[in-house]
């Protein structure tokens, strides 16, 4: 395992902070069940992890690692069962929230799949569940595609590669990982100070500046939280509560742009308004929140699967009253910290938490307020087995904080997913109907000649709520 990955890894030991990612595909019909057998087989090949199980080393001396299983049956995986009645959204997140509340079978690798069939308006719902040590959002997003159909018509996937058997490699690993650590580390070391003497001796000054910025910004990313900023949110606890919002990627992009700022800010701003509300609505004022946000790391050249993220936790302002000015700061606050120095060094960062007790860790993730997460997803409509992708929301773990809202973005619209925990936001309704006005007040920032009062935000009868400017 990476660190990232074993990051993931080890905040499974309190079941608080347990990593699981639900995603819901509801589809406009019963997709073909022997080709999504099929398609599904055919994931499995190409990300040889959804193969692959943990093994743990002797004596901890290395991360587990990930090796074939020899038991592997897809069967297993890839479930369908018919949705109760009455057959709507709200049975669809019932199922997907008992799904995130549930721990994997360590013994068996770390992904389910079940197709619930019934949905009224001859739909269905595909809910996946997997570890977030497989992968981050965009990796998932990544394995999605590779999967994936532009139309209802079956792609031939070509020759497949047979997955590779292992062999007895405790103690090999072992040695492997600890020598390629030690070796990184020296490579690393010889390259540095290679580079750090040619930058003393021909800009000394600087040089002496940027190592002092380096080893600040390492202390801002690693700093200890003791307590949460909200006065609402504060208990945690193992139950989940899920819920879903809309709104149009356009409108939200048009938002943005009226502001001079990014999709990423605009969203970010409409999460901080329904907060806000929220403990309006609670009678508590807040003036800043502590979010956690992925920052990904990933390149073309990295493989499908596995985490290249670094979580960033910083504080958002809360309490500035004109929508466009939030955005603008809230801009500010995230561009500032997408450009710490230290955020390449996520991967030495994570192995710094691993080494750390797990509880001070843990402890430090639960004075978090919430997370927030953009992955963008395809412009178009996609196809799995023949049935069209209507909708697509992927509830990311908590982590320790009171709330994760991530959206994801598909041919057109935003699908919002919001995971709670009960504890801390026992009233999941109007956390939504907050969440729902914020991006509401947002939306309106695009309209030309927009109200500054607004219109109505409605919530429809399956549970979803659009975000109608």
């Amino acid at each position: 395992m990476s660190q990232s990955d074993l990051f993931s890894w080890n905040m499974e030991r309190d079941p608080v902070l347990r990593s699981t990612i639900v995603s819901v595909m509801v589809l406009d019909t019963d997709p073909d069940w022997d080709r999504l057998v099929r398609t599904i087989d055919r994931g499995t090949r190409l990300v040889p992890r959804l193969r692959h199980r943990l093994v743990t080393a002797p004596l901890g001396l290395a991360p587990p690692r990930w090796a074939l299983d020899p038991g592997f049956d897809l069967s297993w995986h890839l479930r369908r069962a018919a949705l109760p009645k009455p057959a709507d959204m709200s049975a669809v997140l019932e199922f997907a929230r008992t799904e995130a509340m549930t721990a994997f079978d360590p013994a068996r690798p770390l992904w389910r799949s079940t197709l619930l069939s019934g949905l009224a308006g001859a739909r269905c719902a595909l809910v996946m569940t997997l570890h977030h040590s497989l992968t981050d959002g965009i990796g998932g997003i990544q394995i999605a595609t590779a999967l994936l159909d532009v139309d209802r018509s079956e792609t031939d996937p070509g020759q497949l590669p047979e997955p590779a058997a292992d062999g007895d490699g405790a103690l090999r690993d072992i040695v492997e990982w600890n020598w390629s650590v030690g070796s990184d580390l020296l490579r690393g070391g010889i390259r540095a100070t290679r580079q750090t003497a040619r930058r003393v001796l021909a800009h000394p000054a600087r040089t002496v500046r940027d190592g002092a910025a380096l080893a600040t910004s390492l202390a801002r990313l690693v700093k200890p939280v003791t307590a949460t900023m909200s006065p609402v949110m504060t208990e945690r606890g193992l139950d989940r509560q899920l819920a879903t919002l809309e709104a149009p990627v356009e409108q939200l992009q048009r938002a943005a742009r009226s502001s001079g700022c990014t999709m990423n800010d605009a969203f970010l701003t409409a999460v901080v308004i329904g907060l806000r509300r929220y403990h309006d609505q609670h009678a508590a004022t807040v003036d800043r929140l502590r979010l956690t946000m992925p920052i990904s790391l990933r390149t073309a050249d990295d493989p499908l699967g596995g985490n290249r993220i670094t979580l960033a936790r910083f504080a958002l302002p809360v309490g500035i009253s004109a929508p466009g000015e939030l955005m603008r700061a809230v801009n500010g606050t995230v561009g500032s910290w997408r450009r710490e120095p230290a955020i390449p060094l996520s991967g030495a960062v994570a192995a710094a938490f691993n080494r750390l007790p797990v509880g001070v860790v843990t402890e430090m993730l639960k004075h978090v307020d919430f997370v927030a997460s953009n992955v963008p997803g395809s412009p178009v409509p996609l196809y799995i087995a023949g049935a069209r992708i209507d909708r697509l929301y992927a509830f990311g773990p908590t982590i320790g904080t009171a709330v994760n809202v991530t959206l994801t973005s598909h041919a057109g619209t935003c699908y919002i997913a919001v995971n709670a925990d009960a504890d801390a936001i026992p009233d999941i309704t109007t956390l939504t109907d907050c969440l729902a006005a914020g991006f509401a007040t947002v939306l309106r920032l695009g309209r030309v000649g927009h109200r500054p009062d607004g219109g109505d935000v409605t919530a429809e009868p399956n549970g979803r709520h659009r975000c109608d400017p």
